[in-house]
């Protein structure tokens, strides 16, 4: 796993330098969680109702959208409760870029017509909308809609000589990009910057107590051993 893209900016250093990692068999979500999935949990639970959900629940027209304004703790708790976990970044990155390594879920070349990338879009669209995009394991969304909570600390990677203040156990890793647009690049160097923040080996990372409008996740749990 990891960057091997040759780029040296400092946004993608931590994504060095490519390494192996053993993984046993696990299951993924095939979606993000929705906030049709999110709203029984907080009913069942008694966890803090989502702020842009009127009347203690989402809209209709809401609940195949993401689940957004979710803190770290609230998704490992969502997780749990399905008798689930978050996924650990090596199993985010292997889904996302198949057995043959791709640098995005549908190949080796940025095509933002496959995902809800770039502020395209005036946020999030239901789960599943971009099936062009669909990583080789049949996951939808890997790439776009909103940022996912994984596993892991913000750590660097073995054999790593990037020197970062943030790495430790202060920040969360989120993989995968989100529909929000970046504002201050524009034309040709915003293209080229997202393709760099929309491979499956870009790094991103948050305190595990912030919500955000374009940070979701999903699920993930061991396969049952073979008989």
């Amino acid at each position: 796993m990891a960057e091997e893209s040759g780029i040296s900016k400092p946004w993608v250093l931590d994504a060095t330098p490519a390494h192996r990692v053993h993984l046993s068999s696990f299951l993924i979500d095939r979606y993000e969680v929705t906030n049709g999935d999110y709203v029984r949990f907080v009913t069942a639970k008694g966890f803090p109702v989502l702020p842009h959900w009127p009347n203690g629940r989402p809209r209709p027209d809401q609940e195949r959208l993401p689940v957004v304004y979710v803190n770290w703790e609230e998704a490992d708790a969502y997780c749990q409760w399905l008798g689930k976990r978050l996924p650990t970044e090596a199993e985010w990155e292997a889904t996302a870029r198949g057995p043959e390594g791709w640098i995005y879920p549908w190949g080796y070349f940025f095509d933002p017509r496959r995902a809800n990338v770039g502020g395209l879009q005036p946020g999030p669209t239901f789960v599943g909308s971009f099936p062009r995009g669909q990583s080789p394991f049949g996951a939808y969304d890997m790439i776009g809609n909103v940022w996912e909570w994984t596993a892991d600390w913000y750590q660097p990677y073995p054999g790593n000589s990037y020197v970062s203040g943030d790495f430790g156990e202060r920040y969360r890793v989120a993989r995968g990009n989100s529909w929000a647009g970046l504002g201050h690049f524009s034309g040709k160097v915003l293209e080229e910057v997202e393709a760099v923040e929309a491979r499956a080996t870009y790094r991103l990372y948050f305190p595990p107590n912030i919500a955000l409008e374009d940070v979701g996740f999903r699920c993930a749990r061991d396969a049952a051993p073979k008989p």
